[in-house]
Order: structure tokens, then C-alpha cells, then sequence
């Protein structure tokens, strides 16, 4: 099965919790603290895997999570940063925000692209300790992970993109040119998937033609089978365009070029400014007269036209001698640079992990902050200091604010995280 798009959910590692240790050594007085920090969570990377010619694997898998970074501990040891988890993609996949449709990475080169990085370790209580608070009895927790859900899209690399309708001879032709072994009969659809052939000229000189299943019109929305294939022939740098001159089934190829021009344009304005070659094919079958109404009509349109018979050859050496020497005056192929983060998505990291609500219910304000959690697992109530850090970051983080705006009165019930105790001020 051919999968050129998915979704899947990727989380980067979080990063390891400092620790609350003290040293405790025979003949050594006032050890005093020693936690470590923790160690950094994992990224996830993704790379280019050229095994791979589908998305089909994260149909059965669609979430990925990195390692966490492992806890500090005592004597000032530093947690062991987590491993970095490596996704597999095939060439030419580019990644989208699934949320705000904007551009993340282009898969096309052989360079990592980290997609979301690893939170930072915690720090351990060996970084609180002052003059006037010598056994700080708290650590940080670490920095969670970042967490996305993004839609991967396969747009194949090739040079040269073959467009056409159905039983054109597109499959014939790819089959002649190159390598490439697509399955051929005449009824239409014969190609359900795209086919990748590589054209050899010469020593050292080559291309990639991608042979795109047949367009028929409306395809630009959604009829048929090319709608879902479109995507392939963004990133070609030339269009070969063949049409059937005979007429054999009874269509006309200049209303064909016409169609089919049509549904690029819809699809996308570059494809309709791309390059052409139009090669009018199965010509064994065609009168003179056909070959020439179409030969005035393409090159009126400015086109380069070549009169071939993927069937027995005829001509096919000259089409892809033009090919290549077209190829040379055209840049390299597309590549698509990441988009900056929109509005919505600047202000969310600007207010970064520190977002809260607060409802109150019977008397009782309740805070869901889910940020919140880690500090609460590594405060100790019990101890002054450790009870000090939690009250500055409910006061840095604004829920002090908040509460007191809604009109809290000192002894009300705050529950945060199921964690209660009375307002003071």
C-alpha cells in the first residue's frame, strides 16, 4: 500500500528531577547538601531513510514519546541525559503543525531535523543553598518535554513529472526511458501509486522522471485518482505532458491539454507556470493530419513538441535528450524552508508552560495548573525554606494575583492538584 500522508503525536523526553540530598560522610560535620540536577530529556529527530518509500508505518503507529532524563542524585551526580529518539522518513517528506498547518521541516537533505526538544534537568537542592538557608530541603522538577501533533506529507523528488490522463501511455513511456517496471494494460488507473524511474544519458548523467497516476478533470477536487497524487508534481522541475494523438478512445488531445492544464492551475499557480514538454504519443496510430493539428496548437502554446511511440520506441531518444538538456537551465529541485511561528503560536510561548485556571466551587478555589504537578512531587511542607519556594512560584506565576482579584479572604480553601491548604496573606 502507497501512504503518502499521515499524523501522528511526537513528545520529546522530559527532563530528569533534581534531587534533596545531604552529605552524610563519618568525620565530616555539616555535609550540607549535595542533590544533583537532573539530566535532559530526549529529543525527537527525525531523519532521511532512503529504505523508506511510504508513510505506511505510521499508520499502525502514531504517537512517539523520548526517554526522560534520568533523576540528579547525590554527592552531586547529574542525571544521565536521555537518548534522543530517531524517526525514519522517506526523501522528499515534508512536516506540518497539525494545529496551525505551518511548515516545520523539509525531509529532502541528509541533515537531522529536531522537531521537539528534550526538557532541561531540574536543578538539586546543591544550587539553593545560602548563607541564611544552609539545608534547603527542595529541588526543581525538570522542564517537560515539547509535545506536537504534526501531519507528515510525502512529496516525491523527482526531476521530471509525466501528467496525463488515464491510458495516455505515461506507464509505457517511464518503462522504455528507465528502469522502472510499472504495471501496464489497457483500461484506465492501470498506475494506482506514483513510479519513480531514474534516465540514464549519459556516464554520470541522469535524472528522476515520476511517472503521477492518470488526471481526469475535476481531479484538483478530489475525482479520481490523481486529486491524491497532485502533490508529487509540486517539487518537479519540468512537466512532461503526454497526450494520445491518435484519439484512439475517442477523446481530443488538444481538449485533454487543456483539462489537464486546467487542474494544475487549480491545484497550485507554480504548477501552472512550470516548465512543459508535451510528447504526443502512440503516433503509429495517428494520421498526419492529427499529428499536425496538435504540433500548431502546442507550439503556439510555446511548448517544445515531440512525436513519439512509447510502444516501440519511436522517437523517445530525442524527447529524453531534450529532457535533460532543458534540465540543465532550470534550478535545483524545490525545496521548502520553514514557516515562523505564527501569532497564536508566539503568544503560547511566550506565556510558556505557566497557564492556569481557577474556578470556585462550594467556597473552594480550585487552580488546574498542570505545570504545577512536578513542583508539588518535590516540595516538603514539613520544612520552612521548601514551603517558601512554593509560595514565590504560586506568587511569580501569577495564581496569587488571580486569586486575589476573585476575591479570596484569608482561611478560604485553595485546592490545587488536589493538593489543599488555607489562604494566608
Amino acid at each position: 500500500m502507497f501512504v503518502d500522508k499521515a499524523k501522528i503525536k511526537i513528545k520529546a523526553g522530559d527532563g530528569g528531577d533534581g534531587a534533596v540530598s545531604f552529605h552524610r560522610e563519618k568525620y565530616v560535620a555539616a555535609g550540607g547538601p549535595d542533590g544533583g540536577d537532573g539530566g535532559k530529556g530526549g529529543d525527537v529527530v527525525f531523519v532521511v531513510d532512503d529504505n523508506f518509500s511510504t508513510l505506511i508505518d505510521f499508520r499502525y503507529k502514531r504517537k512517539y514519546v523520548a526517554e526522560r532524563g534520568q533523576d540528579g542524585s547525590s554527592r552531586n551526580c547529574t542525571g544521565k541525559a536521555a537518548k534522543d529518539l530517531i524517526i525514519k522518513v522517506p526523501r522528499g517528506t515534508i512536516v506540518r503543525d497539525a494545529q496551525s498547518g505551518r511548515l516545520l521541516a523539509d525531509l529532502s537533505t541528509d541533515e537531522p531535523q529536531i522537531l521537539a526538544h528534550g526538557g532541561r534537568g531540574g536543578k538539586g537542592n546543591q544550587n539553593f543553598a545560602t548563607a541564611t538557608r544552609q539545608i534547603p530541603r527542595f529541588a526543581k522538577p525538570g522542564y517537560p518535554g515539547e509535545e506536537l501533533e504534526v501531519i507528515l506529507e510525502l512529496k516525491l523528488l523527482a526531476d521530471v513529472g509525466l501528467v496525463g490522463f488515464p491510458n495516455v501511455g505515461k506507464s509505457t513511456l517511464i518503462s522504455v526511458v528507465s528502469a522502472a517496471k510499472p504495471k501496464i494494460a489497457n483500461y484506465h488507473f492501470t498506475t494506482l501509486t506514483p513510479v519513480l524511474g531514474v534516465v540514464k544519458i549519459a556516464q554520470e548523467r541522469s535524472f528522476v522522471m515520476a511517472d503521477i497516476p492518470g488526471l481526469i478533470e475535476g481531479a484538483s477536487e478530489g475525482v479520481g485518482l490523481g486529486h491524491e497524487f497532485l502533490r508529487h508534481v509540486e517539487r518537479c522541475r519540468l512537466i512532461l505532458h503526454v497526450l494520445d494523438v491518435s484519439g484512439v478512445e475517442g477523446r481530443d488531445p488538444i481538449e485533454d491539454y487543456k483539462i489537464i492544464n486546467r487542474e494544475l492551475a487549480n491545484f497550485s499557480e507554480e504548477l501552472a507556470e512550470c516548465p512543459q514538454i508535451v510528447a504526443a504519443n502512440k503516433a503509429d496510430m495517428a494520421t498526419e493530419e492529427q499529428i499536425q493539428r496538435l504540433r500548431t496548437f502546442i507550439e503556439g502554446e510555446g511548448h517544445h513538441f515531440f512525436v513519439i511511440s512509447a510502444a516501440t520506441t519511436q522517437g523517445t531518444d530525442a524527447l529524453v535528450q531534450d529532457v535533460a538538456r532543458v534540465l540543465e537551465t532550470l534550478p535545483p529541485i524545490k525545496a521548502y524552508e520553514p514557516e515562523p511561528l505564527t501569532g497564536e503560536e508566539l503568544a503560547a510561548h511566550s506565556s510558556g508552560d505557566g497557564k492556569f485556571e481557577i474556578q470556585v466551587e462550594d467556597g473552594v478555589y480550585y487552580v488546574d495548573a498542570k505545570w504545577f504537578e512536578p513542583i508539588l512531587r518535590t516540595v516538603d511542607m514539613d520544612d520552612y525554606s521548601s514551603l517558601q519556594y512554593f509560595q514565590r512560584v504560586l506568587q511569580n506565576s501569577g495564581i496569587i494575583e488571580k486569586l486575589e482579584e476573585m476575591g479570596i479572604q484569608e482561611g478560604d480553601t485553595v485546592n490545587i492538584l488536589g493538593f489543599e491548604f488555607d489562604y494566608v496573606k
